[in-house]
């Protein structure tokens, strides 16, 4: 993009994005000579810079074409410019200053200039300048390039240029939590790439917040992305990440803590163009629902994945007083319910339990019995408050795979 100021003035200002070439390739439209164009479509490809001579018909390749104005600029990328001063006339130009800032929706950013001593211009000399921003804001930006100097004849003269520019949002990003009974939180990323062209996600992380230690899930057994080694993605695609949150042992060992601690972290995101200009984009501080842990709460502490038919295990569990008082409970175990009719409690039903203080805990051990092969449920567990006559269900707590007794 280029613009040279009226010739009242000494110097000239150039201004022009820096940038990688785009890749083009001819539009191939043709038709018969007995049609209404006749050959008028052909003549006009065989003139298209980017057709191949002899062969224009064919979508031989593509080329490299340079940007004819500031392009496409999205949210991440860095805006680099080049900005020229020229004094084109036969007078020198004194106490030359240039100037450029940015102007965005929420703020004016100076980017050249402000800190330089003035220069003189002889003619034909110029003054260049290039520029570097990161964009971290969408919308309109503004490029405002402010020149002042003093003529030979003490007359102080400046002018100003704006060049109006669009920033786009790069990606698309989605988020799902789901609150583990072990404490955990899992978070499904869905990152979209909404510009015109193909991208390459080189790295897309999960910077937890200090309540938290990450642990990413998107990788095979042999360590490699399960997107591969490559990891392009086409215009309106999308790729889905999964990443698990284990807490902190002080958030553990205190249940209001957990029920607060909803800050996770932040998702940052860096990928490449097709021709490899660079972006980097960092999400806001993702937030989860704090959990609802009522007044008594019951964790999985122990259970088998596989147990055998008709032979009894253990399933180990805590309950957790929530609440502020003190906690007389009565432990019910239901069998015959439709998520449970695999499975078979082997113990006393009714029987009170331990009082409990606020903020105490009880382990126990449950024992069951499988009575039907395949994937079954383990539910059926009622907690009845003393005092208030309220009953806790707790059902779908974890899942046993019941294989069948081997031959011997």
């Amino acid at each position: 993009m280029e613009a040279r100021e009226r010739p009242e003035h000494l110097l000239a200002l150039k201004v022009m994005r820096l940038t990688r070439p785009t890749l083009s390739c001819p539009i191939i439209v043709t038709s018969d000579s007995k049609d209404l164009p006749g050959n008028l479509l052909n003549n006009d490809l065989k003139h298209d810079v980017t057709s191949v001579s002899g062969v224009e018909t064919l979508n031989a390749g593509q080329f490299l074409q340079l940007p004819q104005s500031f392009g496409t600029i999205y949210l991440g990328e860095t805006f680099s410019s080049y900005i020229c001063v020229h004094n084109d006339s036969k007078e020198i130009g004194k106490d030359v200053t240039v100037k450029v800032d940015l102007q965005t929706n929420s703020q004016r950013i100076a980017l050249s200039g402000h800190s330089m001593d003035p220069s003189e211009l002889k003619p034909d000399e110029s003054i260049d300048h290039v520029i570097h921003h990161e964009v971290k804001e969408v919308g309109t930006h503004i490029l405002v390039c402010e020149i002042t100097y003093t003529t030979p004849d003490q007359k102080s003269m400046s002018y100003r240029k704006f060049y109006r520019f669009q920033v786009l949002k790069p990606l698309d990003v989605k988020t799902k939590f789901y609150n583990a009974e072990s404490d955990e939180v899992y978070l499904e990323a869905q990152v979209q790439n909404i510009t015109v062209g193909p991208i390459c996600l080189e790295k897309v992380a999960l910077e937890s917040s200090h309540l938290f230690s990450v642990s990413a899930l998107n990788t095979a057994a042999n360590g490699e992305s399960v997107f591969g080694k490559v990891n392009v993605l086409q215009p309106q695609a999308s790729r889905q990440f999964l990443y698990c949150l284990a807490p902190q042992a002080s958030l553990t060992d205190d249940v209001r803590l957990l029920s607060g601690a909803t800050n996770i972290g932040k998702l940052d995101m860096v990928w490449r163009s097709n021709l490899g200009e660079r972006g980097r984009l960092q999400t806001s501080q993702l937030q989860r629902m704090a959990p609802d842990y009522r007044d008594i709460r019951l964790s999985v502490q122990e259970v088998p994945n596989i147990v055998t038919l008709e032979e009894a295990f253990t399933f180990g569990c805590k309950i957790i007083n929530t609440c502020d008082r003190v906690l007389d409970m009565t432990l019910w175990l239901e069998d015959g319910t439709t998520a449970n009719s695999g499975l078979m409690w082997s113990g006393v039903s009714g029987r009170s339990l331990t009082r409990l203080d606020p903020g105490a805990s009880l382990l126990l051990k449950l024992c069951l019995i499988p009575l039907a092969a395949g994937l079954q449920i383990i539910s059926g567990v009622r907690l009845t408050d003393s005092a208030l006559k309220r009953t806790y269900d707790f059902d779908d707590l974890a899942q046993v795979f019941v294989m069948q007794k081997t031959k011997t």
